[in-house]
């Protein structure tokens, strides 16, 4: 497998990672897409204009996810007041008014639905809401790194931090070539490649970019860290051979 192969191995299956938790992920909507990656094409511009991604907002408002857990008061018919749980089909029960399905939406909008669905019970139902479980921000390190895996993102964290976080380069890693895969909306994915090596052998950290919720980053492996431990003398020459 030449190195083109184990870096797209390598991307496809943090991709992959990506899709299976976006439904149940923070600031994920709706069952899991296909996930595009946003990149410039040669087509015309009136073809990457229908092709350019919908970004989010900047500072997006949180959508629920399933598992989270929400408390629900009603000022003037206590009666009412609830704590639900958004169930794997992303749906909540309400007392007196049925299933509604939430997973997606924001809280303003979740109070919305949730006023239309006691509208045929109350009248003009006033209704609080109060978050008391939910998915907190992560990041997502992989490859090459001391301890891949994932970790809540707490206050302002650098790509070069998370890769301390997760312990930091092996020993096969190649520090020039770190993959960045950012959500930018339901169905596109940013990705940006960043030469940490040649920042902090520069001691310049302009280029060191700031997480955001979800992110995930994946180290690949150089070329030296391929050599297998042992393998045949009449293959070792293979090494030390110029490419033609």
């Amino acid at each position: 497998m030449n190195k083109v192969q184990v870096l797209l191995h390598g991307m496809a299956f943090l991709l992959a990672l990506l899709v299976c938790g976006s439904a149940s992920d923070a600031q994920q909507a709706g069952s899991a897409r296909d996930v595009q990656i946003a990149t410039a094409t040669s087509t015309a511009p009136d073809q990457q204009d229908a092709q350019r991604p919908a970004l989010q907002h900047r500072n997006p408002r949180y959508q629920l996810c399933k598992d989270d857990v929400v408390e629900l008061n009603f000022p003037l018919t206590p009666e009412f007041n609830q704590t639900v749980t958004v169930q794997p089909d992303g749906y909540i029960s309400l007392a007196a008014a049925g299933d509604i399905h939430v997973e997606g939406q924001t809280v303003p909008e979740m109070k919305e639905s949730i006023r239309t669905a006691y509208a045929k019970v109350l009248h003009e139902p006033i209704i609080t809401i109060h978050l008391k479980e939910f998915e907190k921000p992560y990041f997502i390190v992989g490859g090459e790194i001391g301890h891949p895996g994932k970790y809540d993102l707490r206050g302002d964290t650098t790509v070069i931090q998370a890769v301390a976080i997760g312990g930091g380069f092996t020993e096969s890693s190649k520090h020039s070539q770190v993959w960045l895969f950012r959500r930018v909306s339901n169905d596109w994915v940013e990705t940006r490649k960043l030469d940490v090596k040649k920042m902090l052998s520069a001691g310049n950290l302009s280029e060191d970019l700031h997480l955001r919720p979800g992110d995930m980053l994946y180290v690949p492996k150089s070329v030296l860290g391929k050599i297998r431990r042992y393998i045949p003398v009449a293959s070792a020459g293979t090494y030390f051979s110029p490419t033609p």
